[in-house]
């Protein structure tokens, strides 16, 4: 039978080492996931947009702004009522549309819509619209948020799974 030659003794110098030098690189790993998820996520998130049907056209008059909600295409299992995704609907003529986030640019608060004053408000900070989505008045630095929209078949579709932030559509 062949003699095995013993391993040589681990020193406790060299064991704590190889044991910093792991912790080292868990901890490397684990600060790195999500930084590379951060800069990966717009290239996984691209296909998360999806054409929702918003109603008949007849659902929206001219000169009228109406509350709409679609279901949003990003949706967990736990998501429930929170994937319902209301949205401000006004119709200005034929097949001209504009449809706006519910969300103040200031904090994103919910607005409302006066249709006595022909303005939406925002009750968290008194931010005002005009009727075209633009900034009136209060802290808001811009308009509403605009999702795009298309008319098919005599029926009104939103692009879903737009967020409302400054960021143009790559």
């Amino acid at each position: 039978m062949a003699e095995t030659t013993p391993l040589p003794p681990v020193s406790r110098r060299g064991f704590l080492f190889a044991l910093g030098l792991a912790l080292n690189a868990l901890g490397a790993a684990l600060l790195a996931l999500p930084v590379v998820s951060y800069v990966l996520g717009p290239l996984r998130r691209r296909g998360d947009q999806a054409w929702i049907r918003l109603g008949p056209l007849e659902q929206f008059p001219e000169n009228q702004t109406r509350l709409a909600t679609y279901r949003n295409p990003i949706v967990q299992a736990w998501d429930g009522e929170t994937a319902n995704v209301p949205c401000w609907v006004r119709r200005l003529s034929g097949d001209t549309f504009q449809v706006f986030a519910i969300n103040c640019a200031h904090l994103g608060c919910p607005v409302r819509w006066f249709p006595e004053s022909g303005l939406f408000m925002c009750p968290c900070h008194g931010g005002v619209y005009y009727t075209d989505g633009s900034r009136a008045s209060g802290p808001p630095p811009r308009g509403l948020f605009e999702y795009s929209y298309k008319v098919e078949g005599g029926q009104l579709w939103v692009l879903g799974g737009e967020l409302p932030t400054l960021s143009e559509p790559a």
